[in-house]
């Protein structure tokens, strides 16, 4: 169960940041190294995953809303398993609001052996 406090931990941080953008901890430093561009990014566990975990359903969903919720065109990159995109993505269409404002996109990317499942939200290049 530890996976369900990292959930709640990443549920937390939707909740707390919002789309707010973080300041850099440093100002002073001169050469700065380069910023990403990604909006957030989360790993998922396997085992909720493997479970089709309800916590984890909740938290794909608030990073759709949290995709929907950017000014600029937004694409969410979901890295798994090939199996597994059908209920990832459905998952985080569920958080899209029918009427949401900026153009999104969902790209898959099939997992390598021994990378870690993950979502990730940025900006769109090029749109």
């Amino acid at each position: 169960m530890k996976w369900a406090a990292s959930l709640f931990a990443i549920a937390v941080a939707f909740a707390a940041t919002g789309c707010a953008p973080i300041p850099p901890a440093n100002t002073t430093q001169i050469d700065k190294p380069a910023v990403s561009a990604e909006i957030i990014r989360f790993e998922i566990p396997a085992d909720a995953l493997g479970a089709r975990d309800p916590q984890l359903t909740a938290v794909l969903a608030k990073a759709g809303a949290l995709a929907a919720a950017q000014k600029q065109p937004t694409t969410i990159l979901v890295t798994a398993l090939a199996q597994d995109f059908a209920y990832l993505n459905q998952a985080i269409w569920k958080g899209v609001p029918p009427k949401h404002t900026v153009r999104l996109s969902l790209e898959n990317l099939t997992a390598g052996a021994r990378q870690p499942y993950s979502v990730s939200i940025k900006p769109t290049q090029g749109g």
